[in-house]
């Protein structure tokens, strides 16, 4: 319930992969998708992009398996430095950046992400940041369970209203480690509470910033480095996404998530 949960309520895999494609530029097939979780934007990728292949990787067999098996996707459950399988766009989602504790550690795993990059690939990771990036306290939104696309553990919840909160628990802006939990309540149309999710997910992390990840991207041997806080301007007909990269730091909102992208 959880891992479906969290596709429901904090992913955005509609976005991202218009987002991808469009950044790329030159029509990519590969994902690589590390700290995958679900690989939920694995799946999205192979179920939407013509030729598409998919490779995810995460250190939890249990969250890699909640989808099942694609044919088009290979699962690796293990270290992201120990998986070598090409793409032509390695993504990093969901603050995972923050799983690696230094620099050193940081510049290691972006060194490798390169050398997995086809010509002409890109890596990309989010982060976040601005004038509460260091602050304590939780923001609450709902969610509606609809679609077509549902989690089989959904589907029996159809309709009802999930409470999704996001906290910041702790936060020490002179080391830059975070604590970050999301929890979640499922509601039915009389205001009973049917499940309640606290502490469902907890995320220890450092969070960096824009400008030390541009350094360490630099460092790691990527040609170039570019900033996004949208995953698109514009969406034509067909799907395709319209983006631009950020080009003054004063284009960017006091509180901010953004997208930094890695080309080969």
């Amino acid at each position: 319930m959880r891992h479906a949960l969290y596709e429901l309520c904090v992913q955005s895999t509609k976005h991202l992969v218009p987002f991808l494609r469009a950044v790329h530029q030159n029509a990519p097939t590969t994902l690589g998708e590390d700290f995958a979780g679900t690989a939920a934007l694995s799946h999205r990728w192979v179920n939407h992009v013509e030729g598409g292949s998919a490779v995810a990787v995460d250190l939890d067999g249990d969250a890699l398996r909640h989808r099942g098996e694609h044919e088009r996707i290979e699962s690796v459950q293990g270290d992201v430095l120990a998986c070598s399988l090409p793409a032509d766009v390695l993504f990093v989602g969901n603050f995972s950046i923050g799983y690696l504790h230094t620099r050193a550690d940081l510049v290691t795993y972006l060194r490798h992400a390169l050398s997995r990059l086809r010509p002409g690939g890109i890596f990309v990771c989010d982060t976040y940041g601005g004038e509460s990036a260091f602050l304590i306290g939780e923001v609450h939104r709902d969610h509606y369970i609809t679609g077509d696309d549902l989690p089989e553990a959904l589907i029996p919840h159809l309709g009802k209203r999930v409470r999704y909160t996001w906290e910041q628990r702790e936060a020490d802006p002179l080391t830059a480690r975070v604590t970050d939990v999301c929890s979640f309540r499922v509601v039915d149309g009389r205001g009973t509470i049917e499940h309640e999710l606290p502490d469902a997910f907890v995320y220890r992390w450092r969070l960096w910033s824009i400008p030390e990840i541009r350094e360490a991207l630099d460092e790691a041997g990527y040609a170039s480095v570019e900033v996004y806080d949208k995953t698109a301007e514009a969406i034509d007909q067909d799907g395709n996404a319209y983006v631009r990269p950020v080009e003054d730091g004063s284009e960017l909102d006091d509180s901010f998530i953004v997208m930094v992208v890695g080309r080969a």
